[in-house]
């Protein structure tokens, strides 16, 4: 097609909208942590759990996994990257089972001087006759062994074992075995090691950065055949970063691509490539300002799917181009089609209301991204694309009746034929019913085999039960502390009950202050220290002196603060005690997690009634909280769906367009639940989105098939131009199909797949019945 007189206010458009666009990529930069997609949890559970995942200390965690070369090799590699990654200010914590004492003096001096008050074992501060001489003999012993050096600086300090007592409660319990110094899986050849970084887990570029420095310490230490693996809540936010920008990436080249072939295959002119490229910079634009302004952030997957969305939003200056014929006014040409369009855009938007009104924050960006945009390109298409067709006479170049579109519409004869297919899904519904998703990680962007990955390295070290945790709040610290001491004995019946093995809290690693000073008062004064000592060593072959740094200690002892969490700063201690015990804005929390749990309900039953404390078992509160979204998606998408339905009857006000209209929708929905149903996959809330989606867009093919046509030529422009639509939208939906992120993938096929069926049966049930089709077409 040969341009108009003036199409310089086309290109003038075009290039206004193109420097919006971007100005508004370049103000407004993509957020691609998973969690900007989280929900905020639906009771004060799961508002702990989603925050946790967020921002708490085990967001920062990476378990390493070595294996593929021998054990010996693997033990120096993983000694050689400890002594590496130890001296990297980016990591707090670099555990492989090698320690020693000399390896942090402070926190050595630090439990020596307060043995007495942090032993857990009562009995390394019963100084009575008997148990210090029991204490005094076994110190000859060790003196007599090849052990002298250690006891000669120890032992005679200690001569009850108050400080090793204290070393043996603060062994990290992992079920990795210690071999040559490190620590490697029970069951298979693999080291293990354990990192926490300085960064918080979704500060994606300090975590890229400090991932990156692991992978630099294991080529440094000469690897050979060995491999490595990374895992954990941070490997998990810098890989999904990194899949939803090359999903980005790879949408925003191959669908422009894709959609710009369509669109000159059916133009064949560059002129009205541009005009259609204002609508869609413009309402890209104003989507994502928009978005930016109500939740501060663009995600990075809202931006990926509103790429795809708008590119259905082509279809309304399509719809305007196509059904104008060369030299017709566009007002002419919005007569005819203005009422169908109008509906088209209502029921669309109202198509996105289970995604808008989800509450899960990434749906509802990706639903608001999507309305905003359609309804942006519908406003532009209407009041602005008019003006710009005329200045440069944009019309399709192939136009007026076609034989063989004409013969095609004598299949609409056999309508009937539609109930094969549709017999057919209800049949497969029957024999296969759709069975519902249960499980959150359904939105997850992290491979099942990473998955599987993280569970085996999480086992081999012998991690606490993730599935369930129990949940201590206070106002301070000490509080805390002092909850978690008052249910020892609680977990200590339900351990004799082999309800649990064990668990794993603060207290281990700092008791309470309260405890420090009802531990110390247990010591004898000075004098009657001194008194003792100097009967019971009577006899031994000791020297008079040998024990009066003892008795020394221990006076001190008596007088010393007790320790509190800022005195371990600057040591492994403070590490290992802040996941399991943390300030929030809301005050403080501990965390207790249970190991080898095999009846929880009877320790929710045990815990139950004590004032703010959670027994969470974690897969439940998962569910919960998906059957929680799910019930208001579906909520949301009755209401939107009768909204529709509303809009229709008042729109179409015929009830044969109304009928034909709701036959072509029952028929797409069937015959598209039963394809779901044949995959096998659970039916997640983002297929009641995608579903609820399809619906809005695939009854633009329906409206349009079953407005009022004169003619063969109107009819065929009709299926000339809604096969570009489906076309472009099949194609865009059915690239995210291509996704490594499940959401988009679930979500492309779902509205692809919908899209083709939704054109199949509006073309034979919604249009119109032309008896003469075949004879008025040339």
């Amino acid at each position: 097609m040969t341009a108009g007189r003036n199409p310089k206010r086309l290109a003038l458009a075009l290039a206004a909208s193109a420097l919006v666009v971007m100005m508004v990529f370049l103000s407004i930069p993509l957020r691609l942590d998973m969690a900007g997609f989280l929900p905020q949890g639906h009771n004060a559970a799961t508002q702990f759990l989603l925050r946790e995942v967020r921002g708490g200390v085990a967001a920062s965690l990476i378990t390493v996994g070595i294996e593929g070369a021998p054990d010996t090799e693997l033990a120096r590699i993983s000694r050689q990257m400890q002594a590496t990654l130890s001296q990297d200010p980016r990591f707090l914590l670099v555990l492989n089972g090698s320690f020693s004492l000399d390896d942090s003096p402070k926190m050595r001096d630090l439990l020596f001087e307060h043995r007495y008050q942090m032993a857990p074992d009562a009995a390394v501060r019963d100084f009575s006759p008997q148990a210090l001489t029991k204490g005094f003999e076994q110190v000859w012993d060790g003196l007599q062994s090849s052990a002298e050096p250690v006891v000669a600086a120890f032992a005679l300090r200690d001569p009850t074992g108050a400080f090793w007592d204290v070393m043996r409660g603060l062994q990290p319990d992992v079920h990795a075995w210690l071999q040559q110094g490190v620590w490697f899986a029970s069951d298979t050849h693999r080291a293990l090691m354990l990192l926490r970084t300085q960064a918080a887990g979704m500060d994606l570029a300090a975590q890229r950065v400090a991932q990156d420095a692991v992978r630099a310490a294991f080529a440094k230490a000469g690897p050979g055949n060995a491999r490595l693996l990374l895992s954990g809540p941070a490997v998990f936010a810098v890989q999904s970063a990194h899949d939803m920008r090359h999903d980005i990436e790879m949408m925003s080249v191959i669908s422009t691509l894709l959609v710009v072939a369509v669109l000159y295959w059916r133009f064949r002119s560059l002129w009205v490539l541009a005009a259609i490229g204002v609508p869609f910079l413009l309402s890209l634009s104003i989507a994502m300002v928009v978005v930016r302004l109500l939740f501060g952030y663009v995600h990075g997957i809202a931006f990926g799917f509103g790429m795809t969305m708008l590119g259905v939003s082509l279809d309304y200056p399509v719809l305007l181009i196509g059904h104008r014929d060369r030299g017709e006014g566009p007002q002419a040409t919005l007569r005819r089609i203005g009422p169908s369009l109008r509906l088209a855009v209502t029921t669309a938007i109202l198509g996105l209301t289970g995604m808008v009104l989800c509450g899960l924050p990434g749906l509802v960006q990706l639903g608001v991204f999507s309305a905003v945009g359609l309804l942006s390109a519908a406003c532009v298409t209407l009041f602005l694309m008019p003006s710009l067709i005329v200045a440069a006479d944009l019309a399709p170049s192939v136009s007026g009746p076609s034989a063989p579109l004409a013969r095609a519409e004598l299949f609409r004869r056999w309508r009937w034929v539609c109930l094969v297919p549709v017999v057919g899904a209800i049949a497969v519904l029957v024999w296969r019913p759709l069975v519902a998703e249960k499980d959150l990680t359904a939105l997850s962007p992290i491979s099942a085999s990473a998955r599987s990955l993280d569970m085996a390295l999480r086992r081999e070290l012998g991690a606490p039960d993730s599935a369930h945790v129990i949940v201590v709040h206070a106002q301070s610290a000490q509080a805390v502390l002092e909850r978690e001491e008052a249910l020892a004995p609680v977990f200590a019946k339900l351990v004799q009950q082999k309800t649990l093995v064990g668990v794993e809290d603060a207290v281990h690693i700092l008791p309470s202050v309260r405890q420090q000073r009802i531990n110390v008062q247990a010591l004898p004064d000075a004098a009657t220290l001194a008194a003792r000592v100097a009967q019971q060593q009577a006899g031994l072959p000791f020297k008079q002196d040998a024990f009066d740094q003892f008795v020394a200690d221990v006076a001190k002892a008596r007088t010393l603060p007790a320790v509190t969490p800022p005195d371990l700063a600057g040591t492994p201690l403070a590490m290992a005690l802040a996941p399991l015990l943390f300030e929030r804005p809301d005050g403080w929390w501990g965390m207790i997690l249970p190991e080898a749990v095999s009846d929880f309900p009877a320790v929710q039953a045990a815990l139950a009634g004590q004032p703010d404390l959670m027994a969470l078992d974690l897969n439940h509160e998962i569910n919960a909280l998906t059957a929680h979204h799910t019930a208001l998606t579906l909520k949301w998408t009755a209401v939107g769906s009768v909204l529709a339905f509303l809009v229709l009857v008042l729109g179409l006000r015929d009830a044969r367009r109304l009928a034909r209209v709701v036959c072509t929708v029952g028929a797409t929905l069937l015959v598209l639940l039963a394809f779901l149903a044949l995959r096998g996959a659970p039916v997640s809330l983002v297929h009641i989105v995608s579903l609820q989606f399809v619906l809005g867009i695939g009854l633009d093919y329906a409206l349009f098939f079953a407005r009022p046509q004169l003619d063969a030529a109107e009819r065929a422009r009709t299926i000339r131009t809604l096969l570009t639509c489906n076309v472009m939208t099949v194609l865009a939906f059915g690239l995210l199909g291509f996704c490594h992120t499940a959401l988009l993938r679930e979500i492309g096929v779902t509205v692809a797949c919908g899209a083709f069926l939704f054109m199949l049966f509006s073309f034979i049930l919604a249009g119109q019945y032309a008896p003469s089709a075949a004879t008025d077409g040339t």
